[in-house]
C-alpha cells in the first residue's frame, strides 16, 4: 500500500545494516518515511556501516536524504530529544512502527511506558492509537526479562521479528541474509516485496 506513513527507529543494538535496507525497502515502496535514530544507534551506524551524520537535525536529515536518494516529501528525520515532532503526537500517529534493531534497553523502556526519548513516546503513541508496531530486536542469549517483556508487548498486539536469518531458501551472501530478515518486518507492515524466496515459491 503506497502512501502509507511509516516511523523507523534505529536503536543501538548490533544489525543497523538491517534498519539501513528496511528504510530503502520502505521508500521503494512509495511509504512516508520519518527516520528516528538514537544517539547509540548512530554510534552503531558508525561503526558496522561506516555511516557518520552529524551535526544538528536539519543537517543530519539533509544528510539522510542523500544517503537514501529520497526527497524531502519523503523521508524526515528527528532527533531523539524533540519531542515537538508531529509524531510526539496521537493527533498525528504514523500508520505504523518499525524499531529496526531494537535495543534490549529500548525494548524494555517501552514495555514499561516509560518514554525518555522521542523512540520511545512515538511507540508510546502508536500502542494507545493501536496501530501496528514492529519489533526488530537483536540480542543473544535472551534472558528472562528479555522474554517476559518481549511477551508483554506481544500480548499488546506487537509484532515480533527477532532477527533471525532463515537458509531453507539458500542464501549466498550475507546481504541475502540481510534481505531475509528486512523481507519478514515489511511481511509485518503488511508491504509486499521479493527480497526472499518463499517456501514452496
Amino acid at each position: 500500500m503506497k502512501n502509507r506513513h511509516i516511523v523507523l527507529a534505529i536503536t543501538g543494538a548490533s544489525g543497523a545494516i538491517y534498519g539501513l535496507r528496511l528504510g530503502m525497502e520502505l521508500l521503494r515502496a512509495g511509504s512516508r518515511l520519518s527516520l528516528l535514530i538514537s544517539r547509540t544507534g548512530f554510534d552503531v551506524l558508525r561503526h558496522e556501516t561506516g555511516l557518520d551524520c552529524r551535526g544538528s537535525e536539519a543537517e543530519i536529515a539533509g544528510f539522510l536524504r542523500g544517503h537514501f536518494h529520497a526527497g524531502e516529501g519523503s523521508l524526515s528525520y528527528y532527533a531523539e530529544d524533540n519531542f515537538f515532532a508531529p509524531v510526539a503526537s496521537g493527533s498525528a500517529s504514523a500508520d505504523a512502527m518499525v524499531l529496526c534493531p531494537c535495543s534490549m534497553g529500548t525494548l524494555s523502556r517501552i514495555a514499561s511506558g516509560s518514554s525518555g526519548n522521542l523512540i520511545e513516546r512515538c511507540a508510546d503513541v502508536v500502542l494507545k492509537e493501536r496501530r501496528t508496531l514492529v519489533m526488530v530486536p537483536r540480542e543473544t542469549p535472551l534472558n528472562d526479562i528479555h522474554l517476559e517483556n518481549m511477551l508483554k508487548l506481544s500480548r499488546m498486539g506487537v509484532r515480533i521479528v527477532p532477527a533471525m536469518p532463515a537458509f531453507y531458501y539458500g542464501p549466498e551472501t550475507v546481504d541475502d541474509m540481510v534481505d531475509f530478515v528486512v523481507g519478514k518486518a515489511l511481511d509485518s507492515l503488511g508491504i509486499g516485496h521479493s527480497l526472499y524466496r518463499r517456501w514452496g515459491g
